[in-house]
């Protein structure tokens, strides 16, 4: 498995799937068109490009390329790492019929070809470097496993600019991309 150092931003859940059979990295949804209407997600990719930059791998038609039009708006063009895959006909195997277009998206091209295009941007090897934070550091600090903690959550999240409507999963992983464990309990007593 090859582990990326940078986020990839896919479109949806099934190229989010493919790519963690293949890849250790931390992969964000577009969730297709709902980049469009949610800010939430928007501030949560720009928030992941403060630290790094981040990949952009969208699917090779017409929708794909309006999605990385849009999320070309709202980041700096020298924090996305552009991928395209081919432009290569054929029907995915877990629907019964083509695309709109007839082409495969990420989900549906060969995983030797996704593994081409991600592998200048691995790690070689080294371990990811994440913030070490845990699912007990969020019980412990209240955003996360307690009656108040939807309430703690939406405000400690709203605080730090990211979106109030992520599930405690979400807001872990998240965490994990943007802070260390020391930034973290630092951010809690403030």
């Amino acid at each position: 498995m090859l582990r990326i150092k940078y986020p990839i931003i896919v479109e949806g859940k099934y190229d989010k799937i493919k790519l963690d059979s293949l890849v250790n990295a931390t992969i964000i949804t577009t969730g297709g068109f709902e980049i469009f209407n949610s800010k939430e997600k928007a501030l949560l990719i720009k928030r992941l490009c403060e630290k790094d930059k981040i990949i952009l791998l969208t699917d090779s038609d017409g929708g794909g390329h309006l999605i990385r039009s849009h999320i070309k708006t709202i980041l700096p063009p020298d924090k996305i790492i552009n991928l395209y895959i081919p432009r290569v006909e054929g029907k995915e195997k877990r629907k019964r019929s083509p695309s709109k277009e007839g082409i495969l998206g990420v989900e549906g091209v060969e995983k030797e070809t996704l593994l081409k295009l991600l592998e200048p941007f691995s790690d070689e090897g080294e371990e990811r470097c994440v913030g070490g934070i845990t699912k007990s550091d969020l019980y412990r600090y209240g955003p996360s496993g307690r009656d108040d903690s939807a309430n703690a959550r939406k405000s400690f999240l709203e605080r730090i600019g990211l979106p109030s409507t992520m599930s405690p999963n979400a807001m872990l992983s998240a965490l994990n991309i943007l802070y260390s464990k020391d930034e973290l309990e630092a951010l809690m007593k403030k």
